[in-house]
């Protein structure tokens, strides 16, 4: 038989009824974690709401063979995140992994962009990966100070859209870029709980990113979005070393994302001029990194 590095734990994912999420969720469950499948099943601007996406994962981890739920809940509403980690107990009875993936688009050039555009975006990329680990922490917290040995994940989703912007989509990389400070924070508070965060920047054809076409048959689909899924099973196990990173992916590649750090480093006697800071820096500044240093073929 062959071995399943998940079985025992649960998970919980977010946006998962389609896409990316979709494969992180039957993966997850072919790893031997119950999975709590949530997605609230609206359109690519988050408007509307069907259960059929989410239902239709359950239904396929079910057939064969593993143990999965749906969760309605808005994870950008503080209640309805509380009330997801609740489902993930009273259904399975107990919560190991959280994966936040669900996310909305509302591009607009930035000088065009309404408010409700930009909170509509960061609400669910930024408050719906919030609302979910804050509670998954707490509950995690109380059972590290219970005496229990926790060994929990959070896996949150950045984007290459965040780590080196785009055009468009202001909104998007702002919330992007949020959700690294977001783990590495939960990463350093979480420690002594014994609970991981990690971040990952998926490049995959879905809905978020519809461009990327398909190959012929016969070969191999570097855009799909189970080409991500293994890495999220390796982040979501016990033993997984990984915390605080930031990952990118796509295809048959993985790249571990450098932290910050210092590009250049001058100094000067006593308090700069405006001319001297002109002349040390003006001709050092370092190169802003572009899509095709982290991805091939875009």
């Amino acid at each position: 038989m062959t071995h399943r590095r998940l079985d025992g734990r649960v998970a919980i994912v977010t946006g998962a009824g389609r896409g990316l999420g979709r494969a992180y969720a039957i993966a997850l469950a072919e790893q031997g974690a119950d999975v709590v499948v949530n997605d609230l099943g609206g359109d690519l601007q988050g408007n509307g709401r069907d259960p059929a996406p989410a239902r239709e994962v359950v239904e396929e981890i079910t057939a064969a063979g593993g143990r999965a739920v749906v969760s309605p809940h808005d994870v950008a509403d503080w209640n309805d995140a509380a009330a997801m980690i609740d489902q993930a107990l009273e259904a399975f009875g107990r919560l190991d992994v959280l994966v936040n993936n669900a996310g909305i688009l509302r591009d607009r050039l930035f000088a065009n962009m309404s408010e409700e555009e930009w909170d509509a975006v960061i609400r669910v990329h930024l408050k719906g990966h919030a609302a979910p680990a804050r509670h998954a922490m707490a509950y995690w917290r109380a059972r590290s100070k219970d005496g229990e040995k926790v060994a929990a994940s959070i896996v949150h989703t950045t984007s290459l859209a965040g780590l080196i912007g785009n055009f468009g989509q202001a909104n998007y990389a702002s919330a992007k870029l949020a959700v690294v400070g977001l783990s590495r924070t939960l990463a350093m508070e979480g420690a002594k709980y014994g609970v991981r965060s990690n971040a990952v920047s998926p490049s995959a054809r879905t809905r978020i990113e519809a461009s990327l076409q398909a190959p012929p048959p016969d070969q191999f689909d570097v855009f799909a979005p189970e080409n991500v899924a293994p890495l999220i099973c390796w982040l979501a196990s016990a033993d997984c070393p990984a915390n605080g990173q930031v990952f990118q992916a796509y295809g048959n590649r993985v790249e571990v994302i450098a932290p910050s750090a210092v590009a250049v480093d001058v100094r000067t006697q006593g308090k700069w001029s405006v001319d001297e800071i002109d002349a040390a820096i003006g001709r050092k500044l370092p190169r802003l990194p572009t899509l095709g240093d982290f991805v091939e073929g875009l």
